[in-house]
């Protein structure tokens, strides 16, 4: 059954750590849970416009460094953070860019989208108690993961199928973060949401004119407000009996907007090997070894 953020139950007690929760769907997700009672964590790349978003969301927030485009921010945020975290939510990204690198020599969009997150992940999980949601995209399906040139060294960029890989990797992820979890008898989740089409900043690349497109399509109902692309990511982030391994997205014409409730994924996205493969990639590039078994342990 689809369903609403006006269904997000009390979240009193529970710690959510949500990456650049400075501004759109990461934004309007940390106010909801902490009007639900939630101690939010906002780990954002831009302290200013943090400091000034945490008056919106109120209550307990807490504003706190991390740039997913450099591992040394990751593991400052990492080591500076105490206690435990109910749930983790890898929102941050950057969509279609021009080529560039991140401080680590990564692609861009790769290395803010997804490594980052998977190195946070990896340092993050031994206090994880209930939840990973890491925010994928329908673009997802226009994404192919290359193991043997990730990082656009040795073909023409592409920014579209860049931000596509780079969404197919966070989904796969997800999806193998949550096998290993099984493997390793935690009880904790992990879970992927995409956001549908949401009228947020993260568009800003695609020029003037895309933006006043999108702009009437916001006014005349066929693409969501923020508000409306965060119910996945609230879905996902605090519905109790969600399986691990869900992917969860809007209910509405292809996806776009609409309740939120589990959706399908690509059949690229399913593959096993590429799953492991890119696990693998990840911890050597990043450096980071999440410690779960890949297979059964004897």
């Amino acid at each position: 059954m689809p369903w609403s953020s006006s269904e997000t139950p009390d979240q009193s007690g529970r710690t959510f750590v949500i990456t650049g929760s400075n501004s759109g769907i990461g934004l309007e997700a940390a106010k909801v849970l902490s009007r639900k009672g939630a101690h939010v964590v906002m780990a954002c790349r831009n302290l200013e416009k943090a400091q000034k978003a945490r008056a919106e969301v109120g209550g307990t927030a807490e504003v706190r460094h991390l740039d997913t485009a450099s591992l040394e921010s990751v593991h400052a945020f990492a080591d500076g953070l105490d206690g435990e975290v109910d749930v983790l939510v890898n929102n941050a990204g950057i969509m279609a860019v021009p080529q560039a690198r991140t401080t680590d020599g990564f692609e861009s969009q790769l290395g803010t989208n997804f490594l980052g997150h998977f190195a946070l992940t990896g340092l993050l999980l031994p206090r994880v108690t209930d939840r990973v949601v890491t925010l994928s995209s329908g673009a997802h399906r226009m994404g192919r993961i290359n193991l043997e040139d990730p990082n656009w060294e040795n073909r023409r960029y592409r920014r579209w199928s860049a931000y596509g890989q780079s969404k197919l990797a966070d989904l796969m992820f997800a999806y193998e973060l949550q096998r290993r979890l099984l493997l390793a008898g935690s009880s904790v989740r992990s879970i992927a949401a995409h956001p549908g089409y949401a009228a947020t900043n993260l568009q800003a690349s695609m020029g003037r004119a895309a933006v006043a497109v999108q702009g009437v399509l916001l006014r005349v109902g066929v693409v969501q407000d923020a508000a409306g692309g965060a119910e996945p990511t609230l879905y996902a982030a605090t519905a109790p009996d969600l399986p691990g391994g869900s992917f969860v997205g809007p209910s509405g014409p292809g996806e776009m907007s609409g309740p939120a409730q589990i959706v399908g994924s690509s059949s690229a996205s399913r593959d096993l090997d590429v799953q492991r493969g890119l696990w693998d990639l990840a911890v050597r590039l990043t450096g980071v070894d999440p410690g779960l078994p890949a297979d059964v342990v004897a």
